[in-house]
């Protein structure tokens, strides 16, 4: 016999199948390569940014600094300013004109923002159209008219005064929606600077009423006359659009969702308020001597070393102090050093309490965690806010790099979540109770731990690595729910993080979504395509295709490359892949640039055995094969019913009733020896091992029914009850993306085979993963039928014996 019918034999194995489903087969013409390279998708590199995700040997980023002084007037919830503005030009470009952002026009009737906004957009609150194809009436909430009317009420946006060199000879300046293009007297060459002031203006508005990131919040019941506010700033001033290798000016319209983009640069800012207020800011307090008290000062040191955060200002003296304002001010200076914004917080209202980090390290061995909040957000406050922030620091620190500055603040207001450098906004509150004391869901304790682990958190992306929020909101709401998760996991697993991989599972089967890589205003669901979709993304490159050694040290090479830089996503990806050494293209291809889901389904399985060969072996199990197939019903009845012919007939019996087509001769055992006579000794080698073992061989069939090739993860169990897990890396998806047949082979007997059974990888259909198919799980819920309602239904007869509800009741 040759080797090659000796091969064709020896791959003569016996297929049995447990059940079948047909497998999707490739047809001609619909190839699809998954595994195609990014790199023809991703900018070119160039001496800016390297083919291996580095900044280039002439990377270069502006620089502008800023000189503010602003006055708050708080009774007419306003505030006025100046700043000086110093642009390096930093850039092989010469500049004729210079790009300022004017986010608080936003807020103008005649914005873009405002003049684009759909009816039933998720950015208006409480309008609802109902019904599948809006066939019933819409409808509109109190909140929409509220905010409505504070706009129609109240003149907002910028009022500039002047826009001057240092001359003061007036600079020609143009507005255009929330930007202002300032003309230089002459070109900005490349390595010079200019400096220029501008005078402004303009009405906060009321956070509770418009939903912006920043504004006043009242609280009309305090026992102050008229009451109190908490004023939150943020995009309060004039600042540079950013000029970048990659775009240019990046002047798009302030649209509200789409933040910010912005350069570094060094701030000193005073801010002059009521001499009751305590003030929150980026930066570090320059007049400590001239703002708080001697104990208010020795209580701030004693914090600094303090096992557990010291109050500065205690419930006490902030509850005396919201009970008689004053015409009396004060000016705080803070100075903040290679930031790329300035946010600031102020409130007769705030307590504070602060403990000191002790980082170690060169970079900053001391960092000032603080929060200020009101009465209104204690205990809870108290008890976690500061203490989150500390955590937040050492998990990020781990994963990244060691906080860089000196301070990290978490400020309680009407804004329910936002950051800045050195500073966050957050929203959660407790509840007063009839008896005066104040308490808190575990809902809004989980929601506080995890709005400050958030918002610090991008102090350090994007507010450090400094990423074009406007352009690719993933690349810090993503980047950042994913450590965010990783912090809030490592402080109480039980509290649902929902960027896991299974939480994203409705999201990435429905039809409401555009590739994470979209323009954050062009994204139709922001939370799962910017948060929660990136993140669970990350969590799967982690855990199960890179594994956490290689990933976190990636991901750390990434921040430590592009700390205080400003990085685009192929900066991202190709430093995760070159630090990594593994070909992600497939992985930035299938989650970030479409909109493909995970639902991989193994959809049969061949059960295979070897043949020896040898007659006497194969056509006894061939025979012994046949009898376990189940009797013919008829026969089994016919037996049952009478007694067969051939039984009652002997005489017509005859070789063939005691041998049958199983029956070995001597002419089959005489090949089979001459056949092992002509094997090679290696062959026959191979062959008695084979025979000799007697493994399990089987062939798995799989089908990608949703497009996103996936590494798939097997749990194999066996009939002994064992199981194991067997990952198949997705590249076993590179030649045909929609199937695929892998032969395992085993010790054991296979039992049952489940596709990804932790989870791991966002699989939409997890019943086509297991393999027998099991009887799906699920619950009857007995319910009454409602009632149907409407206008008639009601009892008017007895409703309009009702007496009206006037309050004099209550006032007496």
């Amino acid at each position: 016999m040759s080797l090659n019918s000796f091969r064709l034999l020896s791959a003569a194995l016996i297929f049995f199948s447990f059940d079948a489903t047909a497998a999707i087969r490739q047809t001609k013409g619909d190839f699809e390569d998954k595994f195609r390279q990014l790199d023809e998708t991703l900018p070119t590199a160039n001496i800016y940014r390297t083919a291996g995700g580095e900044p280039g040997h002439h990377y270069w980023q502006q620089k502008v600094d800023y000189e503010i002084k602003v006055k708050l007037i708080e009774d007419k919830r306003r505030l006025e300013a100046s700043e000086q503005i110093s642009y390096m030009n930093n850039s092989p470009d010469s500049l004729r004109f210079l790009w300022l952002q004017l986010d608080q026009n936003r807020f103008r009737s005649d914005s873009m923002a405002e003049m684009t906004r759909a009816f039933a957009d998720k950015s208006i609150r409480g309008a609802k159209t109902e019904g599948a194809k809006g066939d019933k009436p819409p409808r509109i909430s109190i909140d929409e008219l509220r905010r409505q009317q504070f706009m129609e009420d109240n003149e907002l946006g910028y009022e500039i005064s002047s826009v001057n060199d240092l001359d003061g000879r007036a600079l020609v300046y143009t507005v255009v929606g929330s930007l202002m293009r300032v003309d230089l007297a002459e070109p900005l060459n490349s390595g010079e600077s200019v400096s220029f002031k501008i005078k402004f203006a303009f009405n906060i508005v009321e956070e509770d009423a418009v939903a912006a990131r920043a504004g006043y919040e009242h609280f009309p019941d305090d026992a102050r006359s008229g009451g109190n506010d908490i004023f939150l700033l943020a995009q309060w001033f004039p600042r540079l659009a950013a000029y970048t290798d990659y775009e240019g000016w990046t002047n798009k319209e302030f649209l509200g969702r789409g933040e910010f983009t912005l350069e570094f640069g060094n701030y000193t800012v005073d801010i002059t308020v009521p001499a009751d207020h305590i003030v929150a800011s980026t930066g570090v307090l320059q007049n400590t001597d001239d703002v708080l008290t001697p104990i208010q000062r020795e209580r701030l040191k004693q914090a600094e070393t303090a096992k557990n955060p010291v109050f500065v200002v205690t419930a006490e003296e902030a509850l005396e102090n919201e009970k008689a304002g004053t015409r009396k001010s004060k000016t705080w200076r803070f100075e903040a050093t290679n930031v790329r914004d300035f946010a600031w917080a102020s409130s007769r209202k705030f307590m504070w309490d602060a403990k000191g980090y002790q980082q170690g390290g060169e970079t900053q061995p001391l960092v000032m965690a603080m929060s200020f909040y009101p009465k209104e957000g204690n205990p809870l406050w108290s008890k976690y806010s500061t203490n989150a922030i500390l955590h937040t620091l050492e998990v990020y620190s781990r994963m990244s790099f060691d906080y860089p500055y000196p301070v990290a603040q978490s400020v309680n207001g009407p804004v329910g979540g936002m950051e800045y450098p050195m500073i966050t906004f957050n929203g959660p509150r407790t509840d007063e109770q009839d008896d005066g004391s104040r308490t808190y869901s575990q809902a809004e304790k989980r929601y506080l731990v995890g709005v400050v682990i958030h918002e610090i958190g991008h102090i350090y992306f994007p507010m450090t690595v400094n990423s074009d929020e406007r352009q690719w909101t993933w690349m810090d709401e993503g980047l950042n729910s994913f450590l965010d998760a990783i912090a809030g996991l490592e402080w109480d697993p039980d509290i649902p993080w929902k960027v896991e991989p299974r939480d994203v599972v409705d999201y990435m089967k429905s039809d409401q979504q555009v590739p994470i890589m979209t323009q954050s205003d062009s994204v139709l669901q922001l939370g799962p395509n910017a948060y929660s979709k990136p993140a669970a993304a990350l969590f799967i490159l982690r855990e199960t295709i890179l594994g956490r050694e290689l990933f976190d040290f990636a991901f750390r090479e990434y921040a430590r490359r592009w700390m205080f830089k400003r990085p685009t996503p192929a900066d991202f990806f190709r430093t995760m892949e070159e630090a990594s050494g593994v070909d992600l293209d497939w992985f930035w291809r299938g989650w970030f640039y479409s909109t493909d889901h995970v639902d991989l389904s193994v959809d049969r399985i061949w059960k295979l055995r070897l043949d020896t060969l040898d007659p006497d072996i194969d056509l006894e199990r061939r025979r012994q094969e046949e009898e376990d197939k189940p009797l013919s019903i008829i026969v089994e009845r016919n037996r049952a019913d009478f007694e067969l012919w051939v039984d009652r007939n002997q005489d017509v019996r005859d070789f063939y009733d005691k041998n049958d087509r199983f029956t070995v001769t001597n002419k089959e055992r005489n090949e089979y020896q001459k056949l092992i006579d002509e094997l090679e000794d290696w062959e026959k080698v191979a062959l008695e091992r084979a025979v000799k073992e007697d493994k399990h061989y089987y062939v798995l069939e799989f089908s990608n029914h949703g497009g996103l090739v996936m590494p798939i993860i097997l749990e194999l169990t066996y009939t002994d009850g064992a199981q194991e897990i067997m990952r198949i890396p997705a590249e076993i998806w590179r030649r045909n993306s929609s199937s695929v047949k892998k032969m395992i082979v085993t010790e054991r007997e296979l039992v049952q085979v489940v596709i990804d059974p932790r989870w791991e990888t966002a699989d939409v259909d997890i019943e086509n993963n297991h393999y027998p198919r099991r009887i799906i799980p699920s619950r009857i819920e007995a319910f009454k039928t409602p009632e149907r309602e409407g206008l008639e239904q009601r009892d008017i007869m007895q409703d309009i014996k009702t007496e009206l509800e006037t309050g004099e009741e209550e006032d007496k």
